[in-house]
């Protein structure tokens, strides 16, 4: 039985700004780092053997945090990208609105489908656990890509909650269908932890 944490990258500042993202490449911010820092300490009390990512920088910015605690050394594919959002990157849904009216969603502006995406999330997720039978993945992705994708694969798991930056799903391989014994887990990020963080990250400067 193969195990995949299915990780959503840490904040950017289209994040907090409500901006769609999709494929453009938007860094982490400060707190973003802090995220990827706190959950990288999680992991490191883990058992993970391998990590992947999404090849957008603020992917691969917090799996190389988390690689760089475990010592392994991050993989992409970019197959593992936020679903292509077309001409709303950028944007915030009043932008939307004032630019296409309130039915810009009925429109045909270049967004990826949900079929598009769960077409190349189920096969590289399908491509990486059998490459590595029996054994822990990391996986940093994007939250519409995940999100997507989970309610295809998981459909019996209660997903009505959105994925929080940095959240862990863990999912297993087990037949006849794949299985998931966490789902968007923050334990990680709890204001005690942030400070100590942030703490050790001024005393290093």
């Amino acid at each position: 039985m193969t195990t995949l944490g299915l990780i959503r990258h840490g904040v950017t500042d289209w994040n907090d700004q409500y901006r769609t993202q999709g494929h453009s490449d938007i860094p982490l911010n400060e707190k973003g780092r802090q995220q990827a820092e706190l959950l990288s300490r999680r992991i490191g009390t883990e058992q993970w053997d391998y990590i992947y990512s999404s090849d957008l920088s603020r992917a691969l910015e917090t799996a190389e945090i988390i690689g760089k605690i475990k010592n392994i050394e991050v993989r992409t594919d970019p197959r593992l990208r936020e679903m292509n959002c077309g001409l709303i990157e950028g944007t915030t849904e009043q932008e939307r609105v004032n630019r296409w009216g309130y039915g810009w969603f009925r429109l045909d502006l270049g967004i990826e489908s949900d079929d598009e995406i769960v077409k190349r999330g189920k096969e590289c997720l399908t491509d990486i656990s059998d490459r590595h039978p029996d054994e822990n993945i990391l996986i940093v992705s994007h939250g519409a890509f995940l999100g997507v994708t989970l309610k295809r694969l998981i459909p019996h798991i209660d997903m009505t909650e959105s994925l929080m930056n940095t959240s862990i799903t863990i999912l297993h391989t087990a037949q006849p269908r794949w299985d998931c014994s966490v789902y968007n887990c923050t334990t990680h990020l709890n204001v005690k932890s942030i400070d100590i963080v942030k703490e050790n990250m001024e005393n290093e400067i």
